[in-house]
């Protein structure tokens, strides 16, 4: 699984080799029940099992974004859902500093869903 998830952030290009891995880094280090495995081919983080987000990039734009599972349950004026109903996306722009704050904002309330018993783990 390490090796298949090393060569997903390895086939990147730059800069959004080096924004992918950053962003790992922060969802990683966001709680110490979160944990990353690959679903559908991406990154895909998940507290207690439940997977909450994915890290992907943008087929027209190939910006990376943060894809929130139950983006519906968050509101936040950089959120889009796009024809999503239940999942919206946050996109970063590679070539600029990660907007942190409101970045590590919607990854507590997505997080919070679970933790508060919003949404069940098991």
């Amino acid at each position: 699984m390490i090796d298949q998830l090393q060569q997903i952030y390895l086939k990147q290009e730059e800069p959004n080799h080096s924004c992918l891995l950053a962003l790992r880094t922060i969802i990683l280090e966001m709680d110490p029940d979160v944990s990353e495995t690959i679903k559908y081919g991406m990154p895909c983080f998940c507290y207690k099992q439940k997977m909450f987000c994915y890290l992907w990039t943008d087929k027209k734009s190939s910006l990376p974004y943060v894809l929130f599972v139950e983006g519906k349950h968050l509101n936040h004026p950089l959120l889009e859902s796009g024809d999503r109903t239940r999942m919206k996306t946050f996109t970063i722009n590679p070539n600029e500093d990660i907007p942190i704050d409101s970045l590590s904002t919607l990854l507590n309330q997505a997080l919070d869903l679970y933790r508060n018993g919003t949404l069940k783990t098991k």
